[in-house]
């Protein structure tokens, strides 16, 4: 009867294990990475205001700003553009929303200069442009402060769903406006791109603004 000779194994060479463990472990870092990378594609960034797909530019309009100088909105292609319609006399939200674009502004630091601010006043009856001027850089001196005749501003507002109305006031006051606290934001490229409601913090707007700028 003939025995079947013993089966030797020959022991694991410690290298040939050690680049396995290396191979194993490059490979999982890689599906990691690879992972990670996928959701970063999966996930847009998120904007906090209401976001606009215009198929068109935004409509081009021209007021008058310091000086008597002839501002339009094609002048700022390049920066994301922040409108904003309100006036001087305006008691609560205007300054409100400005103290909130100038914090942006101070958010962004150097690069606040991707961004600009206008303030177009609903109230050219009493807001002329060196009022205008005072006012806005009161807030920030690169701020921009533009007004017109009624059919000008109404021209340039209604593009944008901006309501304004005239209403009486007290002896102190004079007359007051009611009219929409909504920021208008153009993009670079000069598209509607978002809207952002009364009250949205300037931390936000500054984190949109870089967003838009890239």
């Amino acid at each position: 009867m003939i025995e079947n000779p013993e089966i030797v194994v020959p022991p694991a060479d410690k290298s040939t294990t050690k680049w396995v463990v290396i191979g194993s472990i490059a490979l999982v870092l890689g599906l990691l990475v690879g992972w990670g990378l996928l959701q970063l594609v999966k996930r847009p960034y998120i904007y906090h205001g209401t976001v606009i797909q215009s198929p068109t530019p935004a409509a081009n309009f021209t007021l008058t700003g310091a000086g008597g100088k002839a501002v339009s909105l094609h002048d700022f292609r390049g920066k994301v553009v922040l409108l904003y319609f309100g006036y001087t006399y305006c008691p609560d939200v205007c300054p409100a929303t400005m103290v909130e674009l100038k914090k942006a502004m101070q958010v962004l630091g150097d690069d606040a200069d991707k961004a600009q601010v206008i303030l177009i006043s609903v109230d050219p009856d009493r807001d002329t442009p060196e009022k205008l001027a005072e006012y806005v850089t009161h807030f920030n001196p690169n701020f921009i402060g533009l007004t017109g005749s009624d059919d000008e501003i109404a021209g340039a507002a209604t593009p944008f769903g901006i309501f304004y109305e005239k209403h009486p006031g007290s002896v102190e006051s004079g007359y007051l406006i009611d009219h929409t606290a909504s920021v208008v934001v153009i993009n670079p490229d000069g598209y509607l791109r978002v809207v952002y409601p009364f009250d949205t913090p300037g931390e936000a707007i500054a984190a949109d603004i870089q967003e838009m700028a890239k």
